[in-house]
C-alpha cells in the first residue's frame, strides 16, 4: 500500500494487486466489518465489493484500488470536486503506481468521472462506465438532487431523511428511517461537481475518446426521488436502452442487466461476468 497525495493535498491510500495490464478501479479495496456492514448488506451492498473485484481481476491483470468515495467523504472538498481536479487525483495515482497506460473502471459518479478522464488524457487503454450513462446522462437531475440533499445538511433543526438512491420503501426496509449522515462540506462537493458539469455535452465528448469503452446499467435502474428532492426522476438505463444504436455508433459495447437495480447492478457477482471477458477480448494478448 502506498499514500498518493490529491490535489487538496491530503493523501489516499491505494494497494496494487496482480500482474498484467494495469487497471484503476475506484473501490474500497478492505472489506467492511461489523455493524456497518450489517448495514451495507440491509442495502443489498457486498462489504467486500472491493475486494471480491480485485481478486476477480488480479490473477491476469495489474488492479490499482483506491476508495476514492471514501477518501471525498472523509476529506470533503466542496468548493474543488472538479473533472478537472478529478482527472489531477486520478492521473496522480496513475504516475504513483507507474503506469503510463490504464484501463478504468467507475461505478455511477465514479464512472461519469471516468469519462471526465477519458476526455483529458490519452493515457487511457480501456474505459468501463457503470451506473451512469455516456450519452444523454441526467446532469440537470442530479444537480437538483444534490442541491436538495446539500439543502437538508444545512437545516438546523434536521429531521431524518432518506438519502439513499433507492428512495421508495420496501417490505424489507424502512428507506425512511434513514438519517442523512453527510454534513454540509460532504454535500457541497456533489453540488460542485454536478453544477460544474451542467455545461458538458457528453455527445460532443465522445469524438475525443480513442478506446475502446463499456457501459452497463441495470434494466430497472430508474430512481424515483420523493418530495423533499423535487420529485426528481433520475433514469439511468433509459439512455442505453433508448439511444442504443447511437452509444453504439459512439464506439460503446452496451450491456443492460436484466432484473437489476442501481444496487444490484455494481455489485461483482453481476460486474465480473460481463467487466472480465471484455477486458480480456481488448488488452490480453493471445
Amino acid at each position: 500500500m502506498i499514500t498518493v497525495k490529491m490535489h487538496d493535498g491530503n493523501g489516499i491510500d491505494v494497494v496494487t494487486q496482480g500482474d498484467g495490464p494495469t487497471i484503476l478501479i475506484p473501490v474500497n479495496p478492505i472489506p467492511v466489518e461489523g455493524s456497518q456492514a450489517d448495514e451495507l448488506r440491509k442495502w443489498g451492498v457486498n462489504p467486500a465489493l472491493g475486494k471480491s473485484l480485485i481478486d476477480g481481476l488480479s490473477d491476469k491483470y495489474r488492479v490499482v484500488a483506491f476508495d476514492y468515495e471514501g477518501h471525498v467523504l472523509s476529506k470533503a472538498k466542496p468548493d474543488t470536486l472538479t473533472p478537472n481536479n478529478l482527472t489531477r487525483d486520478f492521473i496522480a495515482i496513475a504516475d504513483a503506481v507507474g503506469a503510463n497506460e490504464f484501463a478504468y473502471y467507475g461505478y455511477s459518479w465514479l464512472a461519469l468521472s471516468g469519462l471526465q478522464l477519458a476526455i483529458r488524457t490519452s493515457r487511457i487503454s480501456a474505459l468501463i462506465m457503470g451506473g451512469f450513462p455516456p450519452i444523454h446522462g441526467p446532469y440537470r437531475e442530479m444537480l437538483q438532487v444534490t442541491m436538495a440533499t446539500h439543502g437538508m445538511s444545512l437545516d438546523k433543526n434536521p429531521k431524518k431523511y432518506d438519502t439513499h438512491e433507492k428512495i421508495q420503501a420496501t417490505d424489507e426496509y424502512d428507506w425512511s428511517s434513514v438519517e442523512l449522515i453527510m454534513d454540509e462540506s460532504q454535500t457541497k462537493q456533489f453540488v460542485t461537481l454536478y453544477r460544474t458539469l451542467q455545461d458538458f455535452d457528453d455527445k460532443q465528448a465522445q469524438t475525443m475518446i480513442n478506446c475502446p469503452r463499456l457501459c452497463f446499467a441495470g434494466s430497472v435502474d430508474r430512481i424515483d426521488y420523493g418530495e423533499k428532492w423535487g420529485n426528481v426522476h433520475v433514469d439511468i438505463v433509459g439512455p442505453l436502452s433508448n439511444h442504443y444504436d447511437e452509444l453504439k455508433a459512439a464506439g460503446w459495447d452496451v450491456h443492460i442487466l436484466d432484473g437489476l437495480d442501481h444496487t444490484g447492478a455494481m455489485q461483482s457477482v453481476n460486474v465480473l461476468p460481463i467487466l472480465r471477458p471484455w477486458l480480456d477480448s481488448k488488452l490480453l494478448n493471445y
